[in-house]
């Protein structure tokens, strides 16, 4: 009987391939996203030094005020903008996307081209 992998696992396999070929620098920090079923995050990474350079997320009382549901492609979008925006502020333009294991499509598609409309570079 063949066996198949759970979705969460075959994704965290997926990242761990993506991460051996991203990573992100203090010139060229890494923009990680994550999506839960009600939450999307977004960080700006470098790794390096390891830490955190700038977060966002629909965890957050300000943006949540904004959004009617924090679990759809306009939650999404709106992080986006919010982590550009902060990356900006703190004089980064150029950053490298990791997806963290996810398809391309939807949730995590709109953060990215928000991120892009807002300034971001990548």
């Amino acid at each position: 009987m063949i066996r198949k992998p759970s979705r969460a696992v075959a994704r965290i396999k997926r990242h761990k391939r993506i991460r051996n070929n991203i990573n992100g620098t203090a010139q060229k920090p890494r923009l990680a996203v994550f999506r839960s079923n009600k939450h999307i995050y977004a960080q700006i990474i470098n790794d390096e030094v390891g830490n955190t350079i700038t977060a966002a997320s629909t965890m957050e009382a300000s943006v949540r005020e904004k959004l009617e549901k924090t679990s759809d492609v306009e939650a999404a979008r709106t992080v986006g903008e919010i982590v550009a925006k902060r990356a900006i502020e703190k004089g980064i333009s150029t950053v490298v996307f990791d997806r963290g294991g996810y398809i391309y499509h939807g949730k995590v598609k709109a953060l990215a081209e928000a991120a892009r409309e807002a300034g971001l570079q990548f």
